[in-house]
């Protein structure tokens, strides 16, 4: 069984910085992609940044891009989100998702993701 459990988050000021993290169970090899996706209230869920199961290729949505980095010490678990120069528009629910792939690009589309963390908070205070 899959499973992903995320850690990080919290309350910080704008300009500050947080990472999360996200550790993935239940995959029997290294074939699988990793993406973090963000919900805020009243808003659709978006995807935000992503790395591929085949060659570890990352991408970002233009909204974070420069700002946030998708990384990993160990074959993609787990997997850290930094994000630096917080804005309040970044403050949202933030949730990891899974699923098994070879390829080396990843789609920013929620519904094309099988497995999601628990999610966490991510307040940005201006």
């Amino acid at each position: 069984e899959v499973q992903l459990v995320q850690s990080g988050g919290g309350l910080v000021p704008a300009g500050g910085s947080l990472r999360l993290s996200c550790a993935a169970s239940g995959f029997a090899s290294d074939d699988y992609a990793i993406g973090w996706f963000r919900q805020a209230p009243g808003k659709h869920r978006e995807g935000i940044s992503c790395i591929a199961g085949g060659d570890g290729s990352t991408y970002y949505a233009d909204s974070v891009k420069g700002r946030f980095t998708i990384s990993s010490d160990n074959a993609k678990n787990p997997v850290y989100l930094q994000m630096n120069d917080l804005k309040p528009e970044d403050t949202a629910v933030y949730y990891c998702a899974a699923d098994f792939s070879a390829s080396d690009v990843c789609p920013l589309i929620g519904s094309e993701w099988t497995y999601w963390g628990q999610g966490t908070q991510v307040t940005v205070s201006s």
